[in-house]
């Protein structure tokens, strides 16, 4: 399968649209709407999410004991938190870099997640680390406060809207699971 095939408008389509378009909005409109504006959000928010999650996964001791600190949830679910929720970013970044159908509603929910308990830490006046980038987080230590993650998670759902319109206005379907594993 040609994924070429699928994300590129024909030269008769561009010149159609160009003649449409007041002087200089034309490129403007081929930038953004050209696939390389839309890989490289992709790709970047799969970065981030498979860094923040191997950075917590690899420990998640420390990180339950931020989980901990907002206390949010039972103490007993604190360590499976900690455990599923790096896998869940690590598989969907994964899904993401793949271009894979569902993975970038798993990023949106995630980052509303995540909103929504910042936006509690700063609610409560908590004075907590973030914990998004885990336990040996830079920012945490350069920072110490939860507006900074808060805004850089607006920044990432303003890239998550983007993906979901460029691929709306391009009528574009990521790939569907099935696909990747067909025997055919």
């Amino acid at each position: 399968m040609d994924m070429g095939d699928l994300t590129a408008y024909t030269d008769d389509q561009v010149a159609r649209i160009n003649e449409k378009m007041p002087f200089g909005a034309s490129a403007i409109k081929g930038i953004f709407f050209s696939i390389w504006p839309y890989r490289l959000v992709r790709i970047l928010l799969a970065v981030i999410f498979l860094w923040s999650g191997i950075a917590k996964l690899i420990d998640s001791k420390s990180f339950a004991v931020i989980i901990q600190a907002y206390g949010l949830i039972p103490e007993s679910w604190v360590m499976p938190a900690a455990v599923f929720l790096p896998a869940l970013e690590i598989i969907a970044a994964l899904g993401l870099l793949m271009d894979i159908e569902g993975s970038l509603a798993v990023v949106l929910g995630l980052l509303i997640l995540f909103m929504a308990i910042l936006g509690y830490g700063i609610w409560m006046g908590l004075d907590v680390d973030c914990g998004c980038f885990g336990p040996e987080d830079p920012e945490a230590k350069a920072y110490h406060g939860l507006r900074p993650a808060l805004y850089r998670d607006m920044a990432m759902m303003a890239g998550v809207l983007y993906l979901y319109f460029w691929r709306f206005s391009r009528s574009f379907m990521p790939v569907r699971l099935r696909v990747l594993f067909k025997t055919n």
